[in-house]
């Protein structure tokens, strides 16, 4: 084989992989109707896998929790926080975010 055979080969076969588990899960439990109380329970799993990743990110974003006025992470939060509460808009939560980071980041307002 060539390189350029054993390299798409190769990407063949990691994306099959990839989108087994992803697939595979959906096309078997697609036709079964779950119970009332275990599709409520599931409505929780994605907020709060988003929840902890937003916590660990926030409060130990260099591995260590860093709950001091220098974590720039906590302070870009704030505003974000605030505005995806009152709006429940994706888009103006992510704007603040970007912003505040950015201008936290580059003009150096936290030391």
């Amino acid at each position: 084989m060539t390189n350029g055979t054993s390299i798409f080969l190769m990407i063949i076969g990691v994306s099959i992989v990839s989108l087994l588990p992803r697939i595979l899960p959906v096309a078997l439990l697609s036709k079964y109707e779950f119970p009332e109380v275990l599709k409520r329970w599931l409505s929780y799993v994605a907020p709060a896998v988003l929840g902890a990743l937003t916590a660990l990110s926030v409060l130990a974003p260099e591995g260590d929790i860093n709950i001091s006025i220098g974590n720039i992470y906590i302070w870009a939060f704030i505003p974000t926080f605030i505005v995806a509460i009152k709006t429940r808009s994706l888009f103006y939560t992510l704007l603040v975010g970007i912003v505040s980071m950015a201008v936290i980041y580059n003009l150096s307002i936290i030391s």
